[in-house]
């Protein structure tokens, strides 16, 4: 069976209702990401916060996945499928990816402020401030922020390197280390970018380009990829 890989961004989940960040001029719910989403931020403020990423989580809960989300989770139908996915939500699992690898962290697990290691998934509870883990150390949201490191990045550039397809889809490819994994694809492995505007980084020749939105892109990627 073949390996096919997608790296999916935040504009998958956009069609879901789910605000990006690029695409909102810059601010999420009316927040600078310095104030909200780096490690000085919470330093600075944990409350503030530990109150937005309650107010993303709620949005996330609330949120259904869309056609794009059920269209990937269709392809383990014909492949072996692999998800990276930047976004922070659950909606691919939720559509029925099985194996979904998130390079930025999960937005319904908590994990301690000073030891890594510690993560709680959160169900249907938030984070408030004195939530605490075993040792005393405040929790807080298990999601990569500005200026942190990706400590999943090598499993993703492994994974990558494996594909035999790989699927580009609503992600503008700027942020890194994430926008890098392109490169790590085998030089005959198929290439695809869906995307309402095809990210510049993508190299000339090589790539099929379906410049559409995640949910029409996916469909018409469907076609080409699992005949009837």
């Amino acid at each position: 069976m073949k390996r096919c890989v997608i790296l999916s961004g935040s504009g998958v989940s956009e069609e879901s209702g789910i605000q990006t960040f690029r695409g909102s001029g810059g601010l999420w719910e009316g927040y600078k990401l310095e104030e909200v989403a780096t490690p000085e931020a919470f330093e600075r403020d944990p409350e503030l916060v530990l109150r937005f990423y309650n107010m993303r989580r709620k949005a996330v809960r609330e949120a259904d996945p869309n056609k794009a989300h059920h269209a990937i989770a269709r392809l383990e139908t014909h492949f072996d499928v692999m998800v990276i996915t930047q976004n922070v939500d659950d909606l691919h699992e939720r559509a029925g990816s099985s194996k979904v690898l998130h390079l930025h962290g999960e937005l319904l697990r908590a994990r301690s402020s000073q030891d890594p290691g510690y993560r709680v998934h959160l169900g249907q509870k938030d984070i408030f401030l004195g939530d605490l883990d075993p040792a005393g150390n405040q929790l807080r949201p298990d999601v990569v922020w500005f200026g942190e490191e990706v400590p999943a990045i090598a499993e993703a550039a492994g994974i990558v390197e494996m594909a035999d397809i790989l699927i580009v889809i609503g992600t503008s490819l700027v942020v890194y280390p994430a926008a890098s994994l392109i490169h790590h694809a085998p030089l005959d492995c198929r290439r695809f970018v869906i995307d309402p505007c095809i990210p510049g980084s993508i190299p000339l020749g090589g790539w099929d380009c379906i410049q559409k939105k995640a949910t029409e892109g996916m469909n018409e990627l469907l076609k080409e990829l699992i005949p009837e």
